[in-house]
């Protein structure tokens, strides 16, 4: 599996971006697509995840409910992030979870907001 995530920046607080995340190499035992993120100083954090198949269910963290929307579109996976914040500032990734547990993770991309 090999995911490659684009769409990182800088933008000032209240703009909007949106991240992509192309996957290959995705089997029918891959279970569920989601982003995380790690702000410098601060241990890696989920902010949401959307499953291949059951209808593609999402979850969301606290702090990006309502704000944030993931989707997916055959092998690619979106966050578009509304009203960012600059404690949305991090290296955002994207990850992959086969049925096994077993995590994929893309290199990265770097998301700062501006205050």
């Amino acid at each position: 599996v090999q995911l490659v995530e684009s769409g990182g920046g800088l933008v000032q607080a209240g703009g909007s971006l949106r991240l992509s995340c192309a996957a290959s190499g995705l089997t029918l035992h891959s279970y569920a697509m989601a982003w995380f993120r790690q702000a410098p100083g601060k241990d890696r954090e989920f902010v949401a995840s959307i499953t291949w198949r059951s209808g593609g269910m999402t979850h969301y963290s606290d702090s990006v409910k309502g704000r944030f929307t993931i989707a997916r579109d055959n092998n690619n996976v979106y966050l578009q992030m509304n009203s960012l914040k600059p404690e949305d500032t991090g290296v955002y990734y994207c990850n992959v979870r086969n049925v096994y547990n077993v995590d994929y993770w893309g290199q990265g991309t770097q998301v700062t907001v501006s205050s």
